[in-house]
Protein backbone atom coordinates (compact mmCIF):
# COMPACT_ATOMS: atom_id res chain seq x y z
CA UNK A 1 0.00 0.00 0.00
CA UNK A 2 2.79 2.40 0.91
CA UNK A 3 4.48 1.54 -2.40
CA UNK A 4 1.37 2.57 -4.38
CA UNK A 5 1.11 5.85 -2.51
CA UNK A 6 4.77 6.56 -3.24
CA UNK A 7 4.36 5.86 -6.98
CA UNK A 8 1.31 8.14 -7.15
CA UNK A 9 3.22 10.96 -5.47
CA UNK A 10 6.14 10.56 -7.87
CA UNK A 11 3.78 10.67 -10.90
CA UNK A 12 2.11 13.88 -9.71
CA UNK A 13 5.48 15.54 -9.10
CA UNK A 14 6.65 14.58 -12.61
CA UNK A 15 3.57 16.16 -14.22
CA UNK A 16 4.03 19.36 -12.21
CA UNK A 17 7.67 19.57 -13.24
CA UNK A 18 6.81 19.18 -16.96
CA UNK A 19 4.05 21.80 -16.70
CA UNK A 20 6.41 24.32 -15.08
CA UNK A 21 9.01 23.84 -17.85
CA UNK A 22 6.38 24.32 -20.59
CA UNK A 23 5.10 27.48 -18.93
CA UNK A 24 8.61 28.86 -18.83
CA UNK A 25 9.02 28.21 -22.57
CA UNK A 26 5.83 30.13 -23.32
CA UNK A 27 6.91 33.20 -21.38
CA UNK A 28 8.58 36.00 -23.30
CA UNK A 29 12.31 36.07 -22.78
CA UNK A 30 13.49 38.67 -20.35
CA UNK A 31 16.14 39.74 -22.84
CA UNK A 32 13.56 41.61 -25.06
CA UNK A 33 14.07 45.30 -24.33
CA UNK A 34 11.90 48.32 -25.28
CA UNK A 35 14.64 49.46 -27.67
CA UNK A 36 14.42 46.18 -29.57
CA UNK A 37 10.63 46.49 -29.84
CA UNK A 38 11.02 50.04 -31.28
CA UNK A 39 13.51 48.79 -33.89
CA UNK A 40 11.10 46.03 -34.94
CA UNK A 41 8.26 48.55 -35.25
CA UNK A 42 10.34 50.88 -37.44
CA UNK A 43 11.35 47.95 -39.64
CA UNK A 44 7.71 46.92 -40.10
CA UNK A 45 6.76 50.51 -41.03
CA UNK A 46 9.50 50.57 -43.69
CA UNK A 47 8.20 47.31 -45.16
CA UNK A 48 4.65 48.72 -45.34
CA UNK A 49 5.90 51.93 -46.96
CA UNK A 50 7.93 49.97 -49.53
CA UNK A 51 4.92 47.80 -50.43
CA UNK A 52 2.76 50.89 -50.83
CA UNK A 53 5.30 52.44 -53.20
CA UNK A 54 5.31 49.30 -55.33
CA UNK A 55 1.50 49.33 -55.54
CA UNK A 56 1.46 53.01 -56.59
CA UNK A 57 4.13 52.42 -59.23
CA UNK A 58 2.20 49.44 -60.61
CA UNK A 59 -0.97 51.55 -60.84
CA UNK A 60 0.83 54.35 -62.72
CA UNK A 61 2.38 51.84 -65.13
CA UNK A 62 -1.01 50.21 -65.78
CA UNK A 63 -2.62 53.57 -66.62
CA UNK A 64 0.26 54.43 -68.93
CA UNK A 65 0.03 51.14 -70.78
CA UNK A 66 -3.72 51.53 -71.24
CA UNK A 67 -3.19 54.86 -73.03
CA UNK A 68 -0.36 53.41 -75.11
CA UNK A 69 -2.20 50.20 -76.08
CA UNK A 70 -3.76 51.51 -79.30
CA UNK A 71 -0.67 53.12 -80.90
CA UNK A 72 1.59 50.27 -79.81
CA UNK A 73 -0.77 47.65 -81.21
CA UNK A 74 -1.11 49.65 -84.44
CA UNK A 75 2.68 49.94 -84.88
CA UNK A 76 3.18 46.26 -84.05
CA UNK A 77 0.53 45.05 -86.48
CA UNK A 78 1.69 47.30 -89.30
CA UNK A 79 5.28 46.19 -88.85
CA UNK A 80 4.65 42.45 -88.61
CA UNK A 81 1.13 41.94 -90.02
CA UNK A 82 0.47 39.97 -86.83
CA UNK A 83 -2.78 38.09 -86.51
CA UNK A 84 -3.92 38.98 -90.01
CA UNK A 85 -3.53 42.73 -89.67
CA UNK A 86 -2.57 44.59 -92.81
CA UNK A 87 0.83 46.01 -93.60
CA UNK A 88 1.33 49.73 -94.14
CA UNK A 89 2.62 50.88 -97.52
CA UNK A 90 3.75 54.25 -98.88
CA UNK A 91 2.81 55.50 -102.33
CA UNK A 92 6.44 55.42 -103.51
CA UNK A 93 8.22 54.36 -106.68
CA UNK A 94 8.22 50.80 -105.36
CA UNK A 95 4.43 50.71 -105.51
CA UNK A 96 4.19 52.43 -108.88
CA UNK A 97 6.80 50.09 -110.41
CA UNK A 98 5.20 46.86 -109.24
CA UNK A 99 4.57 44.20 -111.87
CA UNK A 100 1.11 42.69 -111.82
CA UNK A 101 0.88 38.89 -111.74
CA UNK A 102 -2.00 38.55 -114.20
CA UNK A 103 -2.33 34.77 -113.94
CA UNK A 104 -3.01 34.84 -110.17
CA UNK A 105 -6.47 36.35 -109.58
CA UNK A 106 -7.61 36.73 -105.96
CA UNK A 107 -11.12 37.54 -104.79
CA UNK A 108 -11.22 40.11 -101.98
CA UNK A 109 -14.39 39.95 -99.89
CA UNK A 110 -15.40 42.85 -97.64
CA UNK A 111 -17.03 42.60 -94.24
CA UNK A 112 -18.32 45.27 -91.82
CA UNK A 113 -19.28 44.97 -88.14
CA UNK A 114 -20.11 47.33 -85.29
CA UNK A 115 -19.79 46.82 -81.54
CA UNK A 116 -22.99 46.25 -79.57
CA UNK A 117 -22.89 49.78 -78.14
CA UNK A 118 -22.17 51.44 -81.50
CA UNK A 119 -25.26 53.03 -83.10
CA UNK A 120 -23.85 53.60 -86.58
CA UNK A 121 -24.95 51.84 -89.74
CA UNK A 122 -21.78 50.51 -91.32
CA UNK A 123 -21.41 48.44 -94.48
CA UNK A 124 -19.13 47.87 -97.51
CA UNK A 125 -20.30 49.41 -100.80
CA UNK A 126 -19.14 46.32 -102.69
CA UNK A 127 -19.41 42.69 -101.66
CA UNK A 128 -16.18 41.65 -103.35
CA UNK A 129 -13.72 42.56 -106.07
CA UNK A 130 -11.13 40.51 -107.95
CA UNK A 131 -7.52 41.71 -108.00
CA UNK A 132 -4.11 40.33 -108.91
CA UNK A 133 -0.85 40.66 -106.93
CA UNK A 134 1.06 43.81 -107.80
CA UNK A 135 -2.07 45.76 -108.79
CA UNK A 136 -3.59 48.54 -106.68
CA UNK A 137 -7.32 48.53 -105.93
CA UNK A 138 -9.82 50.93 -104.37
CA UNK A 139 -12.83 49.95 -102.28
CA UNK A 140 -15.33 51.93 -100.19
CA UNK A 141 -17.23 51.52 -96.95
CA UNK A 142 -20.23 53.61 -95.91
CA UNK A 143 -20.96 54.78 -92.38
CA UNK A 144 -24.10 56.59 -91.24
CA UNK A 145 -25.08 58.07 -87.91
CA UNK A 146 -28.87 57.59 -87.65
CA UNK A 147 -29.11 59.21 -84.20
CA UNK A 148 -29.87 62.80 -83.16
CA UNK A 149 -26.47 63.34 -81.54
CA UNK A 150 -22.83 63.41 -82.58
CA UNK A 151 -21.11 60.04 -82.40
CA UNK A 152 -17.37 59.45 -82.61
CA UNK A 153 -16.22 56.06 -83.86
CA UNK A 154 -12.91 54.25 -84.24
CA UNK A 155 -12.26 51.04 -86.14
CA UNK A 156 -9.96 48.04 -86.18
CA UNK A 157 -9.38 45.63 -89.04
CA UNK A 158 -7.93 42.25 -89.92
CA UNK A 159 -7.46 39.83 -92.78
CA UNK A 160 -8.55 36.21 -93.08
CA UNK A 161 -6.73 33.92 -93.58
CA UNK A 162 -4.24 35.38 -91.13
CA UNK A 163 -1.22 34.19 -93.12
CA UNK A 164 -2.19 36.45 -96.02
CA UNK A 165 -2.02 39.58 -93.86
CA UNK A 166 1.70 40.05 -94.53
CA UNK A 167 0.98 40.48 -98.25
CA UNK A 168 -2.11 42.69 -97.89
CA UNK A 169 -0.82 46.27 -97.90
CA UNK A 170 -2.95 49.38 -97.51
CA UNK A 171 -1.95 52.76 -98.93
CA UNK A 172 -4.93 54.65 -97.52
CA UNK A 173 -7.29 53.55 -94.77
CA UNK A 174 -9.64 54.94 -92.11
CA UNK A 175 -8.65 52.52 -89.32
CA UNK A 176 -7.40 53.56 -85.88
CA UNK A 177 -8.43 57.16 -86.53
CA UNK A 178 -11.41 58.74 -84.79
CA UNK A 179 -14.29 59.54 -87.14
CA UNK A 180 -16.95 61.99 -85.95
CA UNK A 181 -20.36 61.94 -87.60
CA UNK A 182 -23.00 64.58 -86.95
CA UNK A 183 -26.66 63.61 -86.49
CA UNK A 184 -27.99 61.84 -89.63
CA UNK A 185 -24.63 62.30 -91.41
CA UNK A 186 -23.35 59.69 -93.87
CA UNK A 187 -19.80 59.37 -95.23
CA UNK A 188 -17.92 57.18 -97.68
CA UNK A 189 -14.63 55.78 -96.42
CA UNK A 190 -12.02 54.64 -98.97
CA UNK A 191 -9.58 51.76 -98.68
CA UNK A 192 -6.70 51.91 -101.16
CA UNK A 193 -4.65 48.70 -101.12
CA UNK A 194 -2.69 46.10 -103.07
CA UNK A 195 -1.49 42.51 -102.74
CA UNK A 196 2.29 42.21 -102.71
CA UNK A 197 3.58 40.39 -105.83
CA UNK A 198 5.53 38.02 -103.54
CA UNK A 199 2.17 36.52 -102.61
CA UNK A 200 2.29 34.44 -105.78
CA UNK A 201 5.75 33.09 -104.92
CA UNK A 202 4.90 31.86 -101.42
CA UNK A 203 4.11 28.11 -101.38
CA UNK A 204 1.86 28.63 -98.34
CA UNK A 205 -0.40 30.88 -100.44
CA UNK A 206 -0.75 28.37 -103.29
CA UNK A 207 -4.32 27.33 -102.44
CA UNK A 208 -5.53 30.71 -101.17
CA UNK A 209 -7.79 32.27 -103.79
CA UNK A 210 -10.00 34.35 -101.50
CA UNK A 211 -9.18 36.91 -98.79
CA UNK A 212 -11.62 38.60 -96.40
CA UNK A 213 -10.97 42.17 -95.27
CA UNK A 214 -13.00 42.96 -92.17
CA UNK A 215 -13.53 46.23 -90.27
CA UNK A 216 -15.23 46.71 -86.90
CA UNK A 217 -16.33 50.12 -85.57
CA UNK A 218 -16.51 50.99 -81.87
CA UNK A 219 -17.87 54.11 -80.22
CA UNK A 220 -14.95 56.18 -78.95
CA UNK A 221 -15.94 57.49 -75.53
CA UNK A 222 -13.78 59.06 -72.83
CA UNK A 223 -11.64 56.38 -71.23
CA UNK A 224 -12.39 53.90 -74.02
CA UNK A 225 -9.70 51.30 -74.72
CA UNK A 226 -9.64 49.78 -78.17
CA UNK A 227 -9.98 46.00 -77.78
CA UNK A 228 -6.83 44.01 -78.51
CA UNK A 229 -7.36 40.59 -79.95
CA UNK A 230 -6.46 37.70 -77.70
CA UNK A 231 -3.81 36.47 -80.13
CA UNK A 232 -1.92 39.76 -79.68
CA UNK A 233 -1.85 39.77 -75.90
Amino acid sequence: MNRLICLKSCYINTIKSSYNKSSQLLLCPKSVTPELLIVRKVHEQKKIRSTLNYVIALGVMTVGLSYAAVPLYRIFCQAYSYGGSLGQADATDEVSNMKAVKDRPIKIRFNADVASSMQWNFRPQQTDITVVPGETALAFYTAKNPTDKQVVGISTYNVVPFEAGQYFNKIQCFCFEEQMLNPREMVNMPVFFYIDPEFSEDPKMEYIDEIVLSYTFFEAKEGFQLPVPSYAK
